[in-house]
Parts: C-alpha cells; structure tokens; sequence
C-alpha cells in the first residue's frame, strides 16, 4: 500500500509542476555585431579600437573593447526591443545606455542611434 500512496504522490506532483515553456526568441538582432575605428595618436602611429556586442535570446548579452588588439573592456548588458528601438543598458559600467534602430544600408545591416551615427555592423 505504501508503495501505490507513493506512485500516487509522485504522479500528483508531476502533474501540478508548473511546466512552462520559455518562449523562443527569434529577433533579427542576435547575433555579433561590431565597430572599428582608427585615430591618429602621433607622428605614424595609430590607435585602432574594436567594439563588439554579442546579443543572445535571453535579452542579455556580451560587450567588448579592444584597444590595439589588446582586449580593455569585457562586461555583460541587457538589452530591450519596442516600437522598432533597442535600448543597450551596461549595468557596472560608467556608460550610457544606447538606443539605437536597425537599418539596412551598402554597408550592410547596422544599428544607428538617434542621429543616424552606426553603433554597430553586423558580423
């Protein structure tokens, strides 16, 4: 009898676990998308500097700088989509946050902000 009351309870608790499914989450914006930029720092020396934005399908994602090839600047963001805008926030890191709208331009798909100036290209 011990054993059916077990069977039971068990059943019982398969059934009531609350079985949810995250939803998938296709948005165009996943994915790797960077910046490069060259500065003059003297005489026949230059500076290059590489950002990169790894975005994933949890609203989340991973963001780098290089500087010279020598990686300065690894954290985590967040990110959001509404009304054709995504909002980058970088909790951590004394940085605002980037509100920026995906376009298609020769140069490819981009994400530019307010002003027209591309943040980001896609990899």
């Amino acid at each position: 009898m011990k054993k059916v009351y077990s069977l039971l309870a068990l059943f019982a608790i398969l059934l009531s676990a609350n079985c949810t499914r995250i939803a998938e989450n296709n948005d165009p914006v996943i994915g790797i998308w960077s910046y490069f930029s060259t500065a003059s720092t003297g005489k026949n020396a230059k500076q290059t500097v590489k950002e990169e934005w790894i975005f994933n399908d949890a609203y989340l994602g991973r963001f780098h700088t290089y500087n010279n090839h020598q990686l300065t600047i690894v954290t985590d963001f967040r990110w959001s989509f509404k009304d054709k805008t995504y909002t980058i926030a970088y909790p951590g890191l004394d940085r605002k946050e980037d509100v920026v709208t995906m376009d298609q331009t020769d140069r490819g798909t981009v994400l530019t902000d307010h002003q027209g100036n591309i943040l980001a290209i896609r990899e």
